[in-house]
């Protein structure tokens, strides 16, 4: 008889003594060929409460970093739920592997749960709860960042359209006194990264392994890629892709008159265009890209309208909001939820319809039985950037978008320059992080982090002047989340950004048989490798210079062609 289960809201409120009856039940039962289907599946109805219990109360101390109940309550369910479940699923592992039962089709899955069950450590589970407790303080120190601008206290993020001011006096003073408020966190920050390394440190040595990177490699499930194929990634950037991001930013400055490019130029429209203004209103945000997602394919429509319906947006800019922006997914209700931090620029517009992407994979997920074959990491970043390229024809009103044709145009160069730009910034978060966790005890120390940063900053990002603002310049790590909240995860963007770039090439020449090979992409899950994935929506997974080459002149090709519409 099926074990019977609440509903997700309900089992918010469950305490372990609750929960721990359902693992044991599955513990008990033997395991044979005719009942390993219907073991598996009540396994994962468990597993996805439990992770869609974490998201929940992840997502309400994001959406308000300075509710104390909700803190408590996620601080809660790290101590006295995530590490008893962890255990208790590592029983569940040993017990599948031991039976030597093998689904068809759970090749990739058995990989990945072997690779966990010898992964796992007792020991590690109160360090792992510890772990994202520091990601939450580190949230709550972002979120807490405000200025005083214009006689309003504001929020840093709230500051982004006067980046894109033509006055440069302005735009420099509204950058300078973001970075002051910044710096005046430099020493908290600091302290709070030795934190986060000794603690990850102590992971991987009670794992048996030299440092956190191989650690993470395994805990990532890593299996398509090595840490030398990421070298080579960057080796390849560094060749193919810095010298056009130099080309960009000298054309940028040429064009803005400048004697030398500084930061609080990099937003502003070289063109003298004034800053976009998609919408005034998070409804009108809602209701335009729910039109693009109409006219990319009408079942994105359907499911952003559903997240609308539900709940499951909250996209304004707040004080005490955690940075960003992201999509969560709540296995069990089979629901995404959005979080971002719109103010009422372009790049809002570029975040809602990259986490739509994301969203929309979700659904795209919910038709497969077990959460085994749940979203992989390293393929979720293609169907956002995918989405973001092939939703960019239907910007313009005529279209029901959010811009003029002159207007739309401006966008898409913006948003193709900053494409180009990312890969060069990407290897930076990249390199440095592979830098830190391989040379431990240097990293300790954050002045050390501080200069290789900027060692890495001068090799892949020439061409815009630091010079009098070292400082920001050198704790450019310390505002990038992903180096704090998830290590390691971000070259998949770089990657996937190649990928995008191929769909959004077949979308050219067949933009009904692209979405569609795009979407049998999506509806896989992770019961394929990383190749298949890229393969089946129509791209190749590589490393190399020769696709990378075609992708920068593709982007190069595009610019020049919207440059026209422009004038």
């Amino acid at each position: 008889m099926p074990t019977s289960y609440p509903d997700p809201v309900e089992f918010l409120e469950w305490e372990w003594s609750q929960i721990e009856p359902l693992f044991n039940t599955l513990n008990q039962r033997s395991l044979t060929e005719s009942n390993i289907q219907d073991w598996l599946y009540e396994w994962s109805e468990l597993g996805k409460l439990l992770d869609e219990s974490y998201w929940r109360l992840y997502d309400a101390t994001a959406i308000d970093t300075s509710n104390q109940l909700d803190e408590e309550r996620f601080k809660r369910f790290l101590d006295q739920i995530r590490p008893q479940a962890k255990s208790a699923e590592q029983k569940l592992k040993e017990k599948l592997l031991k039976s030597g039962i093998i689904q068809q089709g759970f090749d990739i899955p058995l990989r990945d749960i072997r690779t966990q069950a010898e992964l796992f450590r007792e020991i590690n589970l109160p360090l792992l709860s510890e772990e994202k407790k520091l990601v939450t303080e580190y949230d709550k120190i972002i979120g807490a960042q405000t200025v005083l601008w214009e006689r309003e206290e504001i929020s840093l993020p709230q500051l982004l359209p006067v980046y894109q001011d033509p006055d440069r006096t302005r735009r420099e003073r509204a950058w300078r006194l973001a970075a002051d408020r910044q710096l005046a966190d430099r020493e908290t920050i600091n302290e709070l990264w030795v934190k986060f390394l000794n603690l990850r440190q102590e992971i991987a040595s009670n794992a048996d392994l030299p440092d956190y990177r191989s650690y993470r490699w395994r805990e990532l499930l890593r299996f398509d890629y090595t840490p030398e194929d990421c070298y080579q990634f960057q080796e390849a950037i560094e060749s193919v892709v810095v010298p056009a991001a130099k080309s960009a930013y000298e054309k940028r400055r040429q064009r803005l008159g400048l004697s030398t490019l500084r930061p609080w130029d990099l937003d502003v429209d070289s063109f003298g265009k004034p800053p976009l203004k998609p919408f005034t209103s998070i409804e009108e945000l809602n209701k335009t890209a729910a039109h693009i997602f109409q006219m990319v394919d009408p079942q994105f429509h359907d499911y952003f309208e559903t997240m609308r319906s539900e709940g499951l947006l909250d996209l304004e800019n707040r004080i005490n909001k955690a940075p960003g922006g992201y999509c969560s997914h709540y296995l069990s209700s089979e629901k995404p939820f959005i979080l971002m931090n719109a103010v009422g620029v372009h790049d809002d517009v570029q975040t809602i319809l990259h986490e739509g992407g994301h969203a929309f994979h979700v659904f795209e997920c919910c038709h497969l039985p077990y959460f085994f074959l749940n979203i992989p990491l390293e393929f979720a970043e293609v169907a956002s950037m995918s989405m973001e390229l092939m939703a960019s024809p239907y910007l313009t009103e005529d279209r029901g978008g959010f811009y003029s044709m002159g207007e739309a145009a401006q966008a898409r160069i913006q948003f193709l320059e900053s494409t180009l730009l990312f890969w060069p910034y990407m290897a930076v978060v990249d390199a440095f992080q592979h830098w830190v966790y391989t040379n431990h005890q240097a990293a300790l120390t954050p002045e050390r982090c501080d200069a290789y940063w900027v060692k890495l900053w001068e090799r892949f990002m020439p061409g815009v002047d630091w010079s009098g603002i070292e400082a920001e310049k050198e704790t450019g790590w310390q505002r990038k989340v992903h180096i704090f909240s998830d290590p390691f995860y971000y070259i998949e963007y770089g990657l996937a950004q190649l990928g995008a770039l191929q769909v959004w090439q077949n979308v050219l020449k067949d933009q009904p048989g692209a979405v569609a090979t795009y979407r049998r992409g999506l509806s896989l899950g992770s019961g394929v490798t990383l190749p298949q994935l890229y393969a089946t929506s129509g791209a190749e997974f590589s490393f190399d210079k020769k696709i990378l080459r075609q992708a920068v002149e593709l982007i190069l090709e595009t610019i020049s062609d919207l440059e026209r519409d422009i004038h």
